[in-house]
């Protein structure tokens, strides 16, 4: 087992990169990967329902990203980008805020949006953010006058299409920079099947942040640090964890969101049965026992990404390249906008009727 980040790469063809949804949400491929069994299934999304059995829990991150990046003009007509960094707290205050900018910024400039909303540069930082303040509220200034900041690797800028499909359907605390991508394939129709089938669905809240797309800038994996990220477990979802644990049955997350968060909390959740609030900084890579989270939903990952390691923690790093390799041959799409992988565990119920 490597700690090497030079370790955790493969070669991402950039015609398999998605920087457009499928037409219609659900419509994508799924690809089964069963370490346990050594076997790889190419299914289409919708086959999802398969997978579960009867007192599964399912778990969905119900952040909202909120249209952080703003393009506003100095009083020079010169334009500047800010993006608004995730929300971090619970009452935050969004009259003051901090930014990531573009271009040079000064302490005392006066940033104009297109609506004519005045936002002053109050303190710049040395790491390519600010703290900037203004007489309105800026999630209400971002609501008119921002866009939906899209992964930089899409080379395009965001559009009314995006602004429904980088956001999963169940969105509502809005918060996040970035979507839960593995969650952007899930419709309302196979929610209701799942529940139909007597699988249980409940939310937690992560909100997203712009660290999500940082590289590791470390050789040795120990040696990074991970940024934090704010997270909100209602009684509801703690209580149906522990339920699910107690009757044998998997808890499936949708996505690393959801992953990070329930194993951050484990000691937290287990036993409990009141809401948990805190920040996640967990840096999952191989090696890591999973507690909590039985079955991975989520997409085709970035080489030497965070999240390409915690998957490779949960699948083994051998098996999952190989499944990525299959994957590039079958012509998968990649990356927030692509297909999905369904991870089983080893000790998952066969759910699947063939």
């Amino acid at each position: 087992m490597s700690l090497y980040v030079k370790d955790y790469d493969y070669d991402l063809v950039e015609s398999l990169i998605a920087d457009q949804p499928p037409e219609l949400r659900g419509t994508s491929r799924l690809l089964v990967v069963d370490p346990s069994e050594q076997t790889l299934q190419d299914k289409h999304y919708k086959d999802i329902v398969d997978y579960f059995s009867p007192g599964d829990l399912l778990v969905l991150n119900d952040t909202k990203v909120l249209p952080a990046r703003i393009i506003t003009k100095k009083d020079s007509g010169a334009e500047r980008e800010i993006i608004l960094v995730e929300r971090h707290a619970e009452n935050e205050n969004w009259f003051t805020h901090k930014v990531i900018y573009r271009r040079h910024l000064s302490a005392g400039d006066i940033l104009t949006t297109k609506s004519g909303y005045r936002i002053k540069v109050e303190s710049v930082g040395g790491d390519g953010t600010a703290i900037v303040a203004s007489d309105k509220d800026l999630l209400e200034i971002a609501d008119r006058d921002g866009e939906v900041p899209l992964p930089p690797y899409m080379h395009r800028k965001a559009t009314a299409e995006d602004t429904q499909r980088y956001q999963t359907v169940w969105a509502r605390n809005i918060g996040s920079v970035a979507a839960p991508t593995a969650s952007l394939n899930m419709t309302e129709e196979i929610l209701n099947q799942l529940e139909q089938k007597g699988v249980n669905i409940t939310y937690l809240t992560l909100h997203v942040g712009l660290g999500t797309f940082l590289p590791i800038r470390t050789d040795d994996l120990t040696d990074h640090k991970m940024h934090s990220e704010y997270f909100e477990i209602p009684t509801e979802t703690v209580r149906l964890i522990n339920a699910t644990k107690a009757q044998n049955k998997q808890v499936i997350a949708v996505g690393t969101t959801v992953t990070r968060t329930l194993e951050y909390a484990k000691e937290m959740i287990q036993g409990n049965d009141k809401p948990i609030r805190g920040e996640a900084d967990i840096f999952i890579y191989p090696g890591y026992e999973f507690r909590i989270v039985d079955q991975l939903i989520t997409n085709f990952h970035a080489p030497r990404s965070t999240v390409l390691m915690l998957t490779a923690a949960f699948c083994g790093w051998d098996f999952l390249k190989r499944a990525y390799d299959h994957a590039s041959k079958e012509k998968y799409h990649f990356l927030s906008y692509g297909d999905s992988m369904l991870i089983r565990s080893k000790n998952h119920h066969n759910a699947v009727q063939n």
